[in-house]
């Protein structure tokens, strides 16, 4: 640890008889997705303390447990697993992946109404352990999941968002360096809207390095990105949850992965752009909607929305994505 880690944990002026105060990371779900979040959440040193909740007592402890004997090999941190909904008490960030498993062939909306009043119950008891926490959902279908929650819980719109679209951006930055032969880092692009089948790549506002995507040559004997490859690659972001789902029976690395960044945006303050699902409010005309547009992300939760430039069939894209929440919200009764 280095000389400067009580900096790190928020340690600054602490004097004799004051609490030393950490941060805490509270995930409830112990299943594929939580646990590996978990672990990628210690791996990246996101949080002093990680708390895993789960009414299956014998997995949660044993989850638990498992991680608690690598901590010697990551950032220092604290494990512990219950079923008691007490061990989330005092979390800086409660990230609920806790929901119906979504099987193959079946899309996320499918999985809405198991998913809805599962959540609807664990809600009141979680903010009243931990009131004060960014609340990050990350359960199936995430946008009407945070909906729903934000209406069950009466938390305001910047406490509580859904990690939207962060992975699908993960997956169209992957493909889009793959078909270029350059370094994933150095591409930038979003997918908004749905985390879902109605989402779409803003591919006029993408850049490869400091190079509009859209004005893309290609190096090294790749060619441009074609309207062609473009709409390959899109339809590869959409239906890659599937492929994976149908081989291994559910994603679980990569959204970890995604969700530990997001976390790290809160517990670290960054200020970081993420595409993440929050209640619109007037974004290019759209409201009273939960879905996923780039926004700053720091500890007070989910800040502006970034108006990013879009062409009009990007911009109908988007609208249409709204209307399909909506229809399917109002379907739920909300």
């Amino acid at each position: 640890m280095s000389e400067n880690d009580g900096d790190d944990l928020g340690l600054t002026g602490v004097t004799a008889g004051q609490v030393r105060r950490t941060s805490k990371l509270a995930i409830v779900g112990a299943g594929a997705v939580g646990s590996t979040m978990a672990y990628a959440a210690l791996m990246r040193g996101a949080a002093r303390s990680v708390a895993l909740y789960d009414i299956n007592k014998a997995k949660v402890e044993a989850e638990a447990l498992d991680l608690g004997h690598g901590i010697q090999f990551m950032p220092m941190a604290e494990v512990v697993g219950s079923d008691d909904i007490e061990v989330c008490t005092g979390a800086d960030v409660v990230v609920v992946t806790a929901g119906a498993k979504q099987k193959p062939g079946q899309s996320r909306i499918d999985l809405a109404e198991a998913t809805i009043s599962l959540v609807g119950k664990i809600l009141p008891p979680l903010v009243e352990v931990a009131p004060d926490a960014v609340y990050i959902m990350v359960t199936n279908p995430v946008d009407i999941v945070t909906y729903a929650a934000l209406q069950q819980s009466g938390l305001p719109p910047t406490q509580m968002f859904g990690s939207g679209t962060v992975l699908d951006s993960s997956r169209l930055r992957y493909l889009i360096a793959k078909q270029t032969g350059v370094a994933v880092q150095n591409v930038h692009a979003y997918v908004a809207g749905e985390h879902g089948d109605t989402e779409l790549p803003l591919w006029s506002s993408a850049t490869i390095g400091a190079v509009p995507l859209l004005e893309w040559n290609g190096i090294n004997g790749r060619g441009p990105l074609t309207s062609e490859v473009r709409d390959g690659i899109a339809r590869e972001v959409v239906e890659s949850a599937y492929r994976i789902i149908e081989g291994k029976g559910a994603t679980n690395y990569a959204v970890a992965l995604a969700g530990s960044r997001i976390i790290e945006a809160v517990i670290k303050d960054e200020q970081r752009i993420l595409p993440v699902s929050s209640l619109l409010d007037g974004y290019h005309g759209i409201r009273d909607v939960c879905l996923s547009v780039p926004a700053l992300v720091g500890r007070e939760g989910v800040g502006e929305r970034l108006e990013v430039p879009m062409s009009a069939d990007e911009l109908a894209g988007l609208r249409r994505s709204a209307e399909t929440l909506r229809a399917v919200a109002r379907r739920f009764g909300f």
